[in-house]
């Protein structure tokens, strides 16, 4: 199983808070384990100018993708920034496949991009990351932690962070009162 690419919904019941109504998009996944970012969460501080600014980056006052505020991407190196990003910007190294339409970068030169309005069209940036050892993800989801659904790049991108979790289980046809915080196996 690889689930690159995919989304992770978190179940009801998640038992971590930190991951409350977490929508994450996969960034990697492999048998040495998981890498991925919480696309829903935006954090109360600092914001990108601020970053910006702690960077040592001017960005122009009239770029409205730099006022976006910064996501807690997980618990993760919570020091550490990512941009999950459309596949449009130029910067090869440095930058991670994920799908056809997504791409995470990790590297400064994103961001200067981005202050100077040569960023990609669409783009989150993210602190910290959600990481899973080896079975660990795959335990979690057959303990019915996570739902698994298609990657969906203008879900994972867009900036309506707080109906993203209830979007993200209405395009899989899933009512929220339906599920339960129990797991079952028979």
């Amino acid at each position: 199983m690889d689930l690159t690419g995919k989304l992770l919904i978190a179940m009801p019941g998640m038992g971590d808070p930190r991951f409350e109504h977490a929508v994450v998009a996969v960034c990697a996944h492999s048998p040495e384990g998981a890498m991925g970012l919480i696309v829903n969460k935006p954090l109360p501080k600092p914001n990108l100018p601020e970053l910006l600014q702690n960077l040592g980056i001017t960005p122009p006052n009239s770029d409205q993708a730099i006022h976006a505020p910064i996501l807690f991407g997980g618990p993760v190196e919570t020091g550490r920034g990512f941009v999950l990003h459309s596949p449009d910007w130029g910067a090869e190294e440095g930058q991670m496949r994920i799908s056809d339409r997504l791409r995470m970068t990790g590297t400064r030169d994103i961001l200067e991009d981005i202050a100077a309005g040569r960023g990609p069209d669409r783009a989150l940036m993210a602190l910290g990351y959600a990481g899973w050892g080896p079975g660990q993800l795959e335990a979690e989801i057959l303990e019915n932690g996570w739902l698994t659904s298609e990657g969906d790049a203008d879900l994972a991108l867009d900036g309506d962070y707080a109906t993203k979790w209830l979007r993200a289980l209405a395009a899989m046809g899933v009512d929220p009162r339906t599920l339960s915080a129990a797991a079952g196996h028979a």
